[in-house]
């Protein structure tokens, strides 16, 4: 097929690749422009970028797309079959969405309608959901309402974080596109599905300030927070005056009978109470300005008695 990709971070890049790898004709590339990243604010294109740049196809990178007519004459003259859009960042007008022959089709991070919006892996873990996936949805003007063409399952373990999460659904959806393609090749009137009415829920946009700990709360939502929010916009709470980092923590079997947010150092180990008496074991921490590192390694050069309380 003859294809626009539209995506801009690494989630995106698997699809690319499997959609060249799959012989589609990709004759544009979408993604936002490129912007300062890293510590040095360096002028960086995005992923989508470098791997298209390495394909040696056309990027184009407008700045915005409502109300320019020009944008959409250009992506009109490309003559397309479908457009692949993950993760692209902007909102695509209707012109745009009905100018190629088979549509436009939206590689989403969740089981639809469950996780609409822009934070889907996050608030998968967060909920405490056992499962996520992806949706290949046929695009309309509304925030990820469209018609599933496919739907591929994945797990969330205990063991699941946001990272590895976006890591396997990012491979799942490369595979799903390809496949959904595929299927349209062989069958072009195929009719997606419409999602359900029933089970509606949308995924806001996170900020650094979700990442705050409430020690308050159960042992088991604290885990689901610290996993869901690891690496962005990553966890925190207030140790003796200074902000530190969860980066990696654990259910503890142990007890607790203290206040919540109070700390049992034993054995090298950092054991916090929390709000239903449930336990949390830190195992990796960070404090501002310094590199994340093992528990171990950090109270060789960081005293925390016990009975210290996290959060004040």
């Amino acid at each position: 097929m003859r294809i626009a990709f539209m995506g801009t971070p690494d989630f995106a890049v698997p699809a690319l690749h499997a959609l060249h790898h799959a012989g589609h004709e990709i004759v544009a590339v979408y993604c936002q422009p490129a912007r300062p990243a890293g510590r040095g604010r360096k002028i960086r294109p995005c992923a989508v970028q470098q791997a298209a740049v390495t394909l040696n196809i056309p990027v184009y990178a407008p700045l915005k797309l409502k109300k320019q007519p020009e944008e959409f004459e250009r992506f009109n003259a490309l003559n397309l079959d479908v457009a692949v859009v993950a993760a692209y960042g902007l909102i695509l007008p209707a012109e745009m969405l009905n100018a190629p022959r088979l549509g436009c089709l939206n590689i989403h991070a969740s089981l639809l309608p469950r996780w609409r919006g822009a934070s889907p892996i996050q608030s998968a873990i967060w909920a405490g959901d056992q499962q996520s996936g992806v949706s290949i949805m046929k695009m309309d003007i509304g925030l990820d309402t469209g018609d599933v063409y496919l739907e591929g399952v994945l797990p969330i373990t205990l063991q699941t974080t946001a990272q590895s999460l976006h890591d396997d659904l990012s491979a799942l959806g490369g595979k799903l596109i390809v496949q959904t393609l595929s299927n349209l090749i062989d069958d072009p009137s195929l009719t997606p599905t419409p999602q359900s009415e029933d089970g509606v829920i949308y995924a806001r946009q996170l900020t650094k300030e979700d990442g705050k700990i409430d020690w308050s709360l159960s042992a088991k939502e604290i885990d689901q927070q610290i996993r869901a929010l690891t690496p962005w916009p990553g966890t925190y709470t207030n140790l003796d005056g200074n902000l530190l980092k969860i980066t990696k923590a654990i259910l503890s079997q142990d007890k607790g009978s203290a206040t919540a947010g109070t700390v049992n150092q034993t054995s090298n180990r950092l054991i916090v109470t929390c709000g239903d008496q449930h336990t949390i074991e830190l195992l990796e921490v960070q404090l501002a300005g310094k590199k994340a590192m093992s528990v171990q390694d950090f109270l060789r050069g960081y005293t925390i008695n016990s009975g210290t309380v996290l959060g004040k």
